[in-house]
């Protein structure tokens, strides 16, 4: 593949790839490239948005012709290496606490064997890790998360988990996932919060955005019992600071 891509998604908009894979340069492009067209405020665009490696630009083609965009997204890229681009202002650092292990998410010491580490190294590294939210899917404001270290390039389960609840923490691939919705899912269940995700009927009904960082400070049952007995904001106890 030439990097950056160019395609047309039917007759909706651009899609702008920057790698064929998941890898923190092309998602920072993506991030920073898609900030720079808001920014240009171009009358074409009504909506952008991004996926782990490419930003997508909501477009008419039927009435805007497709070289006049085109051209003004190769004239755009031409401008810096956006892979080693600044990643947009701002976003938002946060601190989730997290219970890891135990009944609330049964799965950490079965990822730890699959990853090669003890439990208590696990719970030490990624409690400690900071990670990005590289885009956001499958549920309303549902964020994937990463990239943690190479230990982490886990698969996903051959089988299928029914169901984990909302605020689960979950890890396949370097990612980490919170749960928005009690959900069936492949990926391994390892921490449980009480963080949400999605806050309908609030003024930022999704909590978390491409570009914002995590991380998930381990604490007992009982913290996270009084959190949830305590905490009716949907921050989970998560404490936040601004990110220049």
């Amino acid at each position: 593949m030439t990097e950056p891509l160019i395609r047309t998604v039917g007759l909706s908009g651009i899609l702008v790839t920057f790698a064929q894979a998941m890898n923190e340069p092309a998602n920072r492009a993506a991030l920073a490239f898609r900030a720079a067209v808001e920014e240009a405020a171009w009358p074409e665009v009504t909506e952008t948005s991004t996926s782990l490696v490419s930003t997508f630009l909501a477009v008419d083609l039927s009435a805007t012709p497709l070289g006049q965009i085109t051209d003004r997204i190769q004239s755009l890229l031409a401008t810096q290496d956006w892979t080693q681009a600044p990643l947009p202002a701002g976003r938002t650092l946060w601190h989730v606490p997290t219970v890891y292990g135990t009944d609330l998410a049964p799965q950490l010491e079965e990822a730890a064997a699959v990853a090669g580490v003890d439990p208590d190294a696990a719970i030490a590294e990624l409690s400690t890790s900071r990670v990005r939210v590289l885009t956001i899917g499958f549920a309303p404001g549902q964020p994937y998360m990463g990239e943690l270290s190479d230990t982490w390039n886990i698969p996903r389960q051959e089988g299928l988990t029914k169901s984990v609840p909302p605020g689960a923490l979950v890890i396949a691939i370097r990612q980490l996932i919170t749960f928005t919705n009690a959900s069936p899912t492949g990926w391994r269940h390892i921490g449980q919060t009480a963080f949400a995700n999605f806050r309908p009927g609030t003024d930022t009904p999704f909590a978390l955005s491409p570009g914002d960082e995590l991380t998930f400070p381990a604490i007992t049952r009982a913290e996270l019992e009084d959190i949830r007995a305590k905490d009716t904001s949907g921050n989970g106890g998560a404490s936040r600071e601004a990110l220049t």
